[in-house]
């Protein structure tokens, strides 16, 4: 059986084909959303499918998958393994939900912190009682350059390079210094301040910057930037175990 696991975020949107319990493949959608949905449909003949969304998409994309497949739209109200006892619940947005749900079925037992690197990064914390306790938001990557090119006269927008220095000898490279190693530092911190409150944690790090950060980190990590897609994969199924 073939599963479709969408991911609608904010600056990409990506689609996890799964044969099986198998992660196959990896897609970006491009152009007309619902044209892209069509054509994996008549690729890949899915008999499940599941979608993440954290923007405002088109309302045909569900109702073609609806059409075609077992669907699902991931939400607060679908059933999880884990649960949720924040203020508020329905605010936790879906790809924190995918987060959670990947960080159980792959490292449950544990207490575990889920760094997600996206348009955001979000710190996601779910105890080894299968609790999404919540976390932090704050700025990603590609936002801090844009911030500094956008709310000042003279800085330009960068561009993210592999190898910088620490002392920055132009602009550029100062700017290159102090995003990169101002994430890493920030990320390291509230790896600390977690360290401080629970102790021994698993800390995974998740999402298109997770490998390209995770060599500016002291800690020892699990880098999985597919976490997402197994997260969606789980509650998918979950979900269908749920119904039969």
């Amino acid at each position: 059986m073939n599963t479709l696991c969408l991911d609608f975020g904010n600056t990409r949107q990506k689609c996890g084909i799964f044969e099986g319990d198998t992660l196959k493949e990896i897609l970006t959608l491009e152009g007309d959303h619902v044209i892209a949905i069509n054509q994996l449909i008549k690729t890949y003949k899915p008999s499940r499918s599941i979608l993440a969304s954290v923007i405002e998409h088109d309302p045909e994309v569900e109702k073609v998958l609806a059409g075609n497949t077992h669907f699902h739209k991931l939400s607060i109200v679908s059933k999880l393994p884990f649960t949720s006892p924040v203020n508020k619940p329905e605010t936790i947005g879906a790809d924190r939900l995918a987060l959670a749900a990947g960080a159980v079925r792959f490292y449950g037992g544990k207490n575990n912190l889920v760094i997600g690197l996206g348009s955001c990064i979000t710190y996601n914390f779910i105890n080894k009682y299968n609790q999404f306790l919540g976390g932090s938001i704050s700025l990603g990557k590609e936002m801090r350059f844009k911030a500094l090119n956008t709310f000042t006269a003279k800085l330009p927008l960068v561009s993210s390079e592999p190898n910088f220095p620490l002392i920055g000898y132009d602009t550029k490279t100062n700017i290159l210094s102090g995003v990169i190693l101002g994430m890493a530092k920030e990320i390291e911190g509230f790896i600390d301040l977690y360290s401080e409150k629970y102790g021994n944690f698993n800390v995974l790090l998740t999402g298109g910057d997770a490998p390209y950060f995770a060599r500016h980190l002291k800690y020892k990590i699990f880098a999985d930037s597919e976490l997402i897609f197994k997260g969606l994969y789980a509650i998918s199924e979950h979900n269908d175990d749920v119904k039969t």
